[in-house]
């Protein structure tokens, strides 16, 4: 089956064909016959798009509102030069990614009007994201109207959380009447690593004995705890703004500092938001990149600030990956993804240091080797085995997809 994943956001919409099937995905065969990225919707947009091959492309262009941008999409993937259908009729099908599912939406589902109205229920619980979503669903709806639609969830895998974990310690009432908890995200990442880590294991996903850790780090970072193939914790929040250090964001701190600094610095609502999700994290402590290859380039260099930044960023992982391996009793692997995870071999080292008692130690001369490649990093009889593990959530989107339209249970 040939699939569409779309990814909207406000201004961007990222696209993937992907052709998979249930023996396809369960030998690794399925794959990505082109993928693309439109930004800047509204105006000059800048148009990607790369096919197995070939010559990756680039152009500017006028695209004013993603139904444009859509179009865009489904005319280079049937261009008679670089596009990888004869026309768009051979779409089977078309996944969405939408980050917010509430409490309501627990699994991928194919969209319908009631599950549209759900997604749009959570409008105010992701006001940056959601409605981008639903509108690029509405685009692609239009265009693909005799294909089935599927939801696929960030907050889904997180919805096996026990109240103990996603609930703050506020009144309770707010979580009643506004649904205040955690929610957690990535967890389309979470899932597709996790499920490849317990295979590179040799275990079993849902083995109720498995426990694992998995790491997403890029420009925004969370690490989940799973047991069983169920997320147990997870470090993003109420929303993404929890947890880790990230590129711009603070992640964790006392709520008492942002009344404090609204104060001080007199700082409007939109302003402290800002601040906390734009200039903080790397880019905040550095003062020059929230990119963490810039910021080892300059560390390297002897820029201090680049190396405080750095090692905040690992002292808060160590933090949670030690934490977690408490909340699960121990682990048996954990995994490393991400643009950071995948190719940042310091980060990595630096998280894991001295946490030997816990079981963690890499092989250092195979993790300087891993960069953006699936390998193993913990030496030869490692109590917790370690891994790189290239994350594909677009692959996931599409594989889930598949499963819903076929009447499968998506994995």
């Amino acid at each position: 089956m040939k699939v569409l994943v779309l990814n909207c956001g406000s201004s961007s919409l990222k696209f993937q064909l992907v052709e998979t099937d249930a023996d396809a995905a369960a030998a690794g065969r399925d794959r990505a016959l082109a993928k693309g990225l439109i930004e800047n919707i509204g105006g000059p947009a800048i148009v990607k798009y790369e096919t197995a091959g070939a010559r990756p492309l680039s152009e500017t262009e006028e695209i004013l509102e993603h139904k444009i941008a859509v179009q865009k999409a489904l005319a280079l993937l049937s261009h008679a030069d670089v596009g990888v259908l004869r026309d768009r009729s051979e779409i089977e099908a078309v996944g969405h990614r939408v980050v917010h599912g509430g409490e309501r939406f627990k699994a991928s589902v194919r969209i319908d009007d009631d599950v549209l109205s759900g997604i749009e229920a959570c409008f105010d619980l992701a006001p940056l994201h959601n409605p981008p979503n639903v509108k690029g669903y509405r685009a692609a709806r239009e265009l693909l109207a005799t294909v089935p639609h599927v939801a696929v969830f960030d907050t889904a895998f997180h919805q096996t959380m026990e109240p103990a974990a996603f609930l703050y310690g506020l009144p309770y009432v707010l979580y009643q009447r506004h649904g205040v908890r955690r929610y957690g995200f990535h967890g389309t990442s979470h899932r597709f690593v996790s499920r490849r880590l317990a295979e590179l294991l040799g275990r079993s996903p849902a083995d109720e004995g498995l426990r694992l850790i998995t790491c997403h780090l890029g420009n925004g970072c969370s690490i989940a705890a799973i047991r069983g193939g169920r997320s147990v914790d997870t470090s993003m929040g109420f929303t993404p703004l929890e947890g880790l250090v990230m590129g711009s964001r603070s992640g964790d701190l006392d709520p008492a500092i942002v009344l404090y600094v609204m104060q001080k610095e007199e700082l409007g609502h939109w302003e402290a938001n800002a601040l906390l999700n734009k200039h903080s994290g790397l880019i905040g402590v550095s003062g020059l990149s929230n990119d963490m290859r810039t910021l080892l380039e300059a560390e390297a260099a002897g820029n201090g600030r680049a190396r405080l930044a750095i090692d905040v960023f690992c002292y808060r992982l160590k933090k949670y990956i030690a934490a977690y391996a408490g909340v699960l009793g121990g682990v048996d692997g954990l995994a490393f993804a991400g643009g950071i995870g995948e190719n940042a071999a310091a980060v990595r080292e630096r998280s894991l240091a001295g946490l030997d008692a816990l079981g963690f130690c890499l092989d250092r001369g195979a993790n300087e080797e891993a960069r953006g490649r699936e390998s193993e990093i913990s030496p030869a009889g490692a109590r917790t085995r370690v891994f790189v593990v290239p994350t594909n959530e677009e692959l996931l989107i599409a594989r889930d997809t598949y499963a819903i339209v076929s009447g499968l249970e998506a994995k």
